[in-house]
């Protein structure tokens, strides 16, 4: 560089520039300067480097460098290393994973990771690293490989090329091979610590997705640890004040977490020892900062192990005590890390009994000078909380929740709902408990939260009474609106219990509701009218004056407020009460499901880079269990599904019986009495009521996942989904492209093939989607057993007349399935082992629709859509396709053999396919004849 005279003076120019306009002016002529000289062409080896220096520096000021990159492109080929370097790094800046240039990269980067040059392999992993994307990394990630494996490689070499591949990994998982995984596990045995630590960073990444193919590392990270701590065995420039290579023993820790302890007796007592040894060690506490730095890091890792190891009793009492002494600490950093063993002890411990010698502490954490210290105190809370300490716990978090940070009040508003429910010792003390939190948490709220509590009341008798009781008391204050919500619900569907107590008389009832009118938002409004439409049927001593607030609110200015009000008017103004008393009689209770309030909670703590080995809370929602929403003694276990405005979740609508003369108001009415002659309604969601040309997006997402399901003038009907193992994901975009918007939306899913395809829905459409405006289904779909028919789901909206679409889903059994790979030979010893029926189907067919044909391109694809393998050269006649593949269910996994003969004289398919599950045969060949049949158009 200090050759390189006019780029010193370049330099110097711009830094004694006395103004932006003056160093602008400088560097446009330069870069003109350059321009001119990349033209000429004779430009030798330094000179291009000395120009290319110069547009770096330009380039690092900020100012847009269009030119040059080919210049610098070829700087890579030089045979002189200084020209080399500079390309690299000018290829670095300038050049990204998708730019047009880099394919022109790949030969020469390839060149120096086979050359036996070690500086020029660096250069090359580090433009790979930096720059490469999926394209890069696909064709340059197995020598990235042979370098980090190759025995004649520098130490520094494996260190970069293993670094190279994590950053790889990170960004694009399939570059990195299964296959590889032994042998990068065998170098966390390399002598050289560096390659090591860069090598076990890569292992932790890869572990996390895939444990079974790297469980290997578990017994390699043990030994190694031993030989580190135990035997010392470290070289000096690894000794960090005194403390043998901290990073590596925290690595070795947390990676042993990854995996269940083992049953292998010699790598416990390997294991044991080790932990041990710094249990040992951390007794002593050094005057040194940076040596108690590091002694702690390893101390808290080795905590966490012990608690993930679970093994003795009495040294998990001891590990308790201690972390009593370290969350007293005047350290900032060691509180916190006390804290977090502590909710890591409390999420695997037997018993809480000796985290609960510390909750004095723990609820003084509450108030800590660092809010990291103050959420981790309520993780601790959270996790420690039983039926003995709710009460205590549940009321210093409510009197924390009046100053606590705004940033935590949310999540601390779900916790103390959860800890309510799950630990309530009586009926008034949820109910009192809920609404006071409710009444102090104000906008901090989450709409899950208000409702969960209308689901707990409505299907708990024992609440119902006392909470209209309680809420009445609420309404007839200055209360939040989401108080306001349950209370017009609640006292809507049960404020007839309490109408003959003091101080809660229908009209007063009606006052206090009346009152909320004028202070809450539209979608409370609509609720209370909801609320006073039952009261026309519970006492109709009031009638008159809930009749004039529907009069007054149907020339409302709100569309959605007009319209419900003037048709409540209109029902409770008919001639007879018959239809009135239907309409509002008192709801069922609600349908059982997981809670809501834990679903939210745990996307909130969701996220992190690196994935945990437990959960926060007990030990119950560590071990997979269903959590008991509430205690026993109360008999309030119900879980739940979530309240959905104005209608609910669960309920099943009867459709309208249509008139064969066309509809007509009394039509339109037909079906409402479940107990008349006429019988159940038609299932409008099954197979049978398919909507026109509905098989033109189930035929094109038959093999893809993701594409246009369903479009007309009015909606379009995205789909994108996705499968992994048995799992399966299914979102659904129902897009208005109208001009105008779209109500009463309701989608309902038939599933013909449960319980073998269990179908769970995880969020329901908005009721209303604006002109233009989107909205989303999500399903989750998880494949129980083989299964034939695909479900079906049944949109409907009102748009001016009711429209509606039953649409058949593109979830079949071939989702599940993944493709494998065996010889000829492995494949006729299963065939033999298989054998016939049960386990074997077959079935002759021809082509369904005239003007139609097949071809070999045709049928490969379609077998090869199915996920079977084609396995080449296995059968003697080379028009027959021979095909593997794995059928994944929750539970288990067949693998399905397949033999396809075709005909293409006489346009005739036989299919031949067994698996090792019965009934797997025979779904998949009726599923195959049903796409085989169909052929090809001609002009195809």
């Amino acid at each position: 560089m200090s050759s390189m005279r006019g780029l010193v003076q370049f330099i110097a120019d711009l830094r004694n520039a006395r103004a932006r306009e003056l160093e602008e002016k400088r560097v446009n002529k330069e870069l003109a300067n350059i321009r001119q000289k990349f033209k000429s062409g004779n430009l030798n080896g330094y000179q291009k480097k000395k120009y290319v220096c110069k547009l770096l520096y330009v380039y690092i000021q900020g100012y847009d460098v269009d030119f040059g990159h080919l210049e610098a492109v070829n700087l890579i080929s030089s045979s002189k290393y200084s020209e080399k370097q500079i390309g690299y790094l000018a290829v670095t800046l300038f050049l990204h994973e998708e730019h047009e240039l880099l394919h022109l990269v790949v030969n020469s980067i390839r060149k120096d990771l086979l050359d036996h040059h070690e500086l020029n392999n660096c250069l090359a992993l580090h433009a790979v690293a930096n720059v490469g994307g999926k394209e890069l990394g696909e064709a340059l990630g197995s020598e990235v490989h042979r370098l980090l494996i190759s025995p004649t490689s520098k130490a520094f070499v494996k260190k970069k090329a293993a670094l190279t591949l994590l950053r790889l990994y990170r960004k694009y998982p399939g570059i990195v091979r299964n296959e590889w995984a032994e042998r990068i596990i065998s170098i966390m045995d390399d002598p050289d610590m560096g390659v090591t630590l860069s090598v076990t960073s890569l292992v932790m990444a890869l572990a996390q997705d895939l444990p079974e193919e790297y469980k290997g590392c578990y017994v390699k990270a043990a030994q190694r640890l031993r030989r580190i701590v135990v035997e010392n065995d470290v070289a000096p420039d690894y000794l960090y004040y005194r403390v043998p290579c901290p990073w590596i023993q925290v690595k070795f820790l947390r990676l042993l977490q990854y995996y269940p302890p083992s049953q292998d007796s010699h790598v416990r007592e390997i294991i044991r020892e080790s932990l041990s040894q710094m249990m040992q060690a951390a007794m002593e506490t050094p005057k040194n900062v940076q040596q108690n730095n590091a002694q702690n890091a390893i101390l808290f890792e080795a905590i966490n192990l012990l608690i993930h190891l679970d093994s003795e009793h009495t040294l998990m009492l001891q590990i308790s005590a201690r972390l009593g002494k370290y969350i007293q600490s005047r350290e900032t950093n060691v509180r916190y890390l006390g804290l977090d063993a502590l909710t890591h002890f409390a999420a695997r411990a037997e018993t809480l009994d000796p985290i609960k010698k510390h909750q004095n502490i723990i609820l003084g954490s509450l108030r800590d000078r660092d809010i990291s210290v103050r959420r981790k105190g309520l993780d601790l809370l959270y996790s420690m909380c039983d039926t003995s300490n709710a009460g205590p716990i549940v009321n210093e978090l409510l009197r924390y929740l009046q100053t606590a940070d705004y940033a935590i009040r949310e999540e601390m508003v779900l916790k103390v709902a959860i800890l309510t429910e799950k630990y309530a010792a009586d009926a008034g003390w949820y109910i009192d408990m809920t609404l006071k939190l409710l009444s102090l948490a104000g906008e901090h709220v989450n709409e899950e939260v208000w409702q969960r509590v209308i689901q707990i009341v409505t299907n708990n008798e024992e609440l119902q009474a006392y909470a209209a009781h309680t809420l009445l008391g609420y309404m007839k204050t200055d209360c939040h609106e989401s108080l306001v919500k349950i209370g017009c619900y609640v006292l809507g569907e049960f404020g007839h219990l309490i109408a003959e107590s003091q101080g809660s008389s229908p009209i007063e009832q009606f006052f206090a509701l009346q009152a909320k009118m004028f202070s809450s938002s539209d979608n409370a409004r609509a609720m209370i009218l909801s609320s006073f439409i039952k009261f026309v049927n519970l006492f109709p001593e009031i009638k008159p004056q809930l009749l004039q607030i529907f009069r007054l609110y149907s020339h409302s200015p709100d569309s959605e407020l007009q319209q419900r009000a003037f048709e409540y008017l209109s029902l409770a103004t008919l001639p007879t009460d018959d239809l009135l008393r239907t309409v509002c009689d008192e709801m069922p209770p609600f349908s059982e499901r997981a809670s809501i309030l834990l679903s939210r909670l745990h996307q909130k703590t969701a996220g992190a880079s690196e994935k945990k080995t437990w959960v926060i809370g007990g030990k119950d929602a560590n071990a997979d269990k269903q959590e008991m929403l509430l205690a026993q003694n109360t008999g309030l276990k119900r879980t739940f599904t979530t309240i959905v405005q104005g209608t609910r979740t669960g309920a099943q609508n009867t459709p309208a019986t249509p008139s064969s003369n066309g509809p007509s108001a009394s039509g339109d009415l037909a079906g409402l009495d479940f107990s008349g002659p006429s019988g159940p309604a038609p299932n409008m969601a099954s197979a049978a009521h398919l909507t026109p040309e509905w098989d033109i997006g189930y035929n094109r997402l038959f093999f893809t996942r993701e594409g246009v399901l369903f479009e007309d003038a009015q909606i379009q009907v995205g789909l994108r989904s996705e499968y992994r193992g048995p799992m399966g994901v299914v979102k659904l975009y129902i897009t208005n492209k109208s001009t105008y918007p779209i109500g009463s939306l309701t989608t309902t899913v038939d599933n013909p093939a449960s319980p073998q395809l269990k179908i769970d829905t995880k969020n329901l459409p908005d009721s209303t989607v604006p002109a233009s405006g989107q909205t989303q289904l999500t399903l989750f779909c998880t494949a129980h057993g083989p299964f034939l028919n695909a479900p079906t789901i049944r949109i409907s909206y009102l748009a001016g007349a009711l429209q509606a679409y039953t649409l058949q889903l593109p979830v079949l059994m071939h989702r599940y399935m993944e493709s494998s790979a065996l010889s000829a030979e492995e494949f006729f010893k299963r065939w033999r082992q298989i054998g016939g029926e049960p386990l074997e189907a077959q079935k002759t067919f021809g082509l369904s629709g005239k003007n139609k044909t097949m071809n070999d391109s045709f049928t490969r694809r379609i077998v090869e859509g199915f996920a079977f393998k084609i396995l080449e050269g296995v059968d003697p006649n080379a028009h027959n396709l021979v095909g593997c593949a794995v059928f994944q269910f929750e539970g288990g996994k067949t693998g399905c053999l397949l033999r396809l003969e075709p005909n293409y004289e006489k346009s005739m398919y036989r299919v031949t396919i067994r698996a090792t599950q019965e009934n797997v045969p025979q779904a998949l060949v009726r599923q195959m004849e049903q796409k085989l049949a169909q052929g090809m158009r001609a002009d195809e």
